[in-house]
């Protein structure tokens, strides 16, 4: 076999078995930066030491761990055979050293040389020692964020910021200058969630190891509605002033439309206002030679097509002599009962008199008692007659002065409406039949005639059939109430009311439902609804609430009141310190009624754990100079040694409650305080050691009868 021959069966040996390699022992470190050049020396263990010189016959291979194809292969004086990694940049030196020229990041990893010796009888191949290979970088962008990036308000924005190097970079984002405070950055990258237009700004990604730094600017732009930086402000001005109300905004893109509104409505579709308006090129409204109308709430709206555009009002006022408007030509007012005539003014500042006129003459109120003027400047007739009639002019005032007089408008009497025939009080009638309640008001064409039926939440107007009168057929339960006829022309009202109770129906709900807590049971009170007809019994519905009770666990239960309770109950065997929920089931012959309302209330808390402490020996009453006088006498000595005691009390087999809870450890009799007159009590008495509360004594009765 020729050289070339056996120099090509030599790798494919060597390449086989560089499959099955494993390292063991130290590993040498050669360091070097990206560019610059390092040499790997060939390095055997003592035990195999490899001799090579240019005269002997062999085979020098490197590899490098986790590349299938040897480095370099140098047989003898051939040219050696190259990685295509490493075309061109690596060599060997003194025979078997590998020199790696123009190093890069992705060079650093674990070399091995291996010598073939072929002139040596046994030809086998020696493995040198490992050699770990570090390459030193400074950051480069990988993948970096573009000189500008564009954003629409209320979206998300990532800048990008891919960097290599050795050591790992450090990345760093700034944002104006300023470092954005984050603990890590998820491959680099900034991610901004819901941006604003304070996002905007010019962000810096900075990367820096112990080799260098790199930096890239991102100028980030955010586009959206437009932000008003000048709202517009109040103010005020007096009539025939031009009025200014600046409006300023900016906005990404910056193609805005102004549009300004006045009570919600364009100024541009305001008729008083469109020939007078002019909005200028920075947003501002002017509105030229002002007139009292012109008061009000302006707002502005800029506009460049995105999203939902901004708002900003203010009012103005314009300040001007007191002005009368329009006044009816013909005031009505009713004959015997209280009138008034009003000045319709717009006044600013606010009015400070109004002055009258009747009949071309001025109006003296000492001449008509029973006259008065409002504080709006109104005139008030207590009660309408003949000297009411006349003609009527107004002249408002204000610190500004007055634009002069209303014009005159005439006051004519006439009578009130009547009822010529009312409803009775109340009716009965059966579900299901005709119920016909008259109403009609006097003969006056002018009167009208209307029925409603009040409720505390509102008030439902009805049909009215036969001259006025209200026709319920069917009859339903839904008609039971309070109804109300009104008879009304154009100078007054008049109603009459009436209850219409149907029978032959089940129970209307229980109303008034009132509880009050003890520490197991509750009693609770109501007040019957109508009965529809027919005696009604009634139930206690009650349900437990706990913290947890959003999952519904705990159900509503009844109990039963014997008709001997009325329209009350004790529920017994409740829970201390537990909150229930409470409400009242009418039912009779006909069916079962509404619920009533429904109440909340919490049981009291429990009373305090009694301890084993003896009670006092007895406990006995007295009467006084001062009143009812407790006396008792201590039990046996006890440990530990008592501190005080405390009297309870309660009044017919009611719940007991403190009278004093602080009487002093020396004290064996004390005047009972809180009694009232015509009562009969039980009183017991507690010791008290500490925090611990000895057994009650037994009770005494003190009766404050007669």
């Amino acid at each position: 076999m020729g050289p070339a021959g056996s120099y090509l069966q030599t790798f494919t040996v060597v390449t086989l078995f560089c499959l099955f390699l494993t390292i063991e022992g130290a590993r040498p470190e050669v360091l070097g930066k990206v560019g610059g050049v390092v040499e790997l020396e060939c390095r055997f263990p003592p035990s195999e030491p490899a001799v090579v010189s240019s005269a002997s016959l062999h085979v020098v291979e490197w590899v490098r761990q986790g590349l299938d194809i040897p480095v370099l292969i140098k047989f003898g004086s051939y040219s050696p055979r190259l990685h295509p990694q490493y075309e061109g940049r690596v060599s060997l030196v003194r025979i078997t050293d590998l020199r790696l020229d123009d190093l890069q990041l992705d060079d650093q990893g674990l070399y091995e040389c291996r010598i073939l010796l072929l002139d040596e009888p046994t030809d086998e191949l020696q493995n040198g020692t490992w050699t770990q290979l570090s390459v030193t970088a400074p950051p480069t962008f990988t993948q970096a964020p573009p000189p500008v990036m564009e954003a629409l308000v209320g979206n998300h924005l990532s800048l990008s910021c891919v960097v290599n190097g050795n050591p790992t970079p450090t990345i760093t984002w700034l944002k104006d200058g300023s470092e954005i405070q984050r603990i890590n950055y998820p491959e680099g990258a900034l991610f901004l969630r819901a941006v604003s237009m304070q996002s905007a700004g010019q962000y810096t990604c900075h990367a820096s190891n112990s080799e260098g730094n790199v930096t890239r600017v991102t100028k980030v732009k955010i586009k959206g509605p437009p932000v008003i930086v000048v709202p517009p402000e109040s103010t005020s001005l007096n009539k025939s002033q031009n009025a200014l109300l600046r409006c300023q905004a900016v906005a990404d893109p910056p193609n805005m439309t102004y549009v300004w509104q006045k009570g919600g409505e364009n100024v541009h579709h305001i008729e008083s206002l469109k020939s007078r308006v002019k909005i200028m090129v920075d947003g501002t409204l002017l509105i030229s030679s002002l007139i009292p109308e012109d008061s009000g709430n302006y707002t502005c709206m800029p506009s460049n097509g995105l999203l939902t555009p901004p708002t900003a009002s203010a009012n103005l006022t314009v300040m001007h002599p007191a002005q009368a408007l329009p006044m009816p030509q013909k005031t009505y007012l009713p004959t015997g009962m209280e009138g008034v005539v009003a000045c319709p003014a717009a006044a600013q500042p606010p009015l400070l008199r109004v002055d009258w006129t009747k009949d071309g003459e001025p109006l003296d109120l000492s001449m008509y008692p029973g006259w008065t003027l409002t504080p709006e400047g109104s005139l008030l007739m207590t009660t309408v007659n003949d000297d009411t009639a006349g003609i009527y002019t107004c002249t408002p005032y204000n610190r500004y002065g007055s634009m002069g007089s209303s014009e005159p408008t005439d006051v004519i009497l006439q009578d009130p409406p009547s009822l010529s025939i009312a409803p009775e009080t109340q009716y009965k009638q059966e579900a299901g039949r005709t119920l016909l309640i008259p109403c009609q008001g006097n003969k006056d064409p002018t009167v009208k005639v209307t029925w409603s039926k009040v409720d505390l939440a509102r008030r439902t107007s009805y049909s009215i059939e036969v001259n006025g009168s209200l026709l319920l057929q069917p009859l339903t339960k839904d008609h039971q109430g309070a109804w109300e006829c009104s008879a009304t022309n154009r100078v007054a009202s008049v109603k009459a009311s009436t209850q219409v109770f149907v029978l032959g129906t089940s129970p209307h709900a229980a109303t008034s439902l009132s509880v009050s807590p003890g520490v197991k049971q509750a009693n609770i009170s109501w007040e019957p609804g109508f009965d529809g007809g027919s005696a009604q019994t009634f139930s206690v519905w009650v349900k437990k609430i706990s913290a947890s009770d959003n999952d519904g666990k705990h159900d509503w239960f009844s109990v039963p009141v014997p008709l001997s309770s009325g329209s009350g109950l004790q529920v017994t065997g409740l829970s201390p310190a537990t909150d229930y929920q409470f409400s009242i089931l009418s039912q009779n012959k006909m069916g079962t009624g509404p619920f009533s309302e429904i109440a909340t209330s919490r049981t009291l808390d429990p009373p305090p754990r009694r301890s084993k402490l003896k009670p006092p020996a007895s406990l006995s009453a007295n009467q006084g100079s001062a009143g009812v006088v407790l006396e008792w006498s201590l039990p046996e000595a006890q440990q530990p040694a008592i501190t005080g005691f405390v009297l309870q009390s309660r009044t017919e087999q009611g719940e007991w409650f403190d009278l004093d809870e602080d009487i002093s450890a020396n004290s064996s009799q004390i005047v009972v305080p809180g009694l009232h007159k015509d009562c009969v009590y039980d009183c017991g008495c507690y010791l008290v050691a500490g925090s611990l509360l000895s057994e009650p004594s037994p009770s005494v009765n003190v009766s404050t009868m007669a």
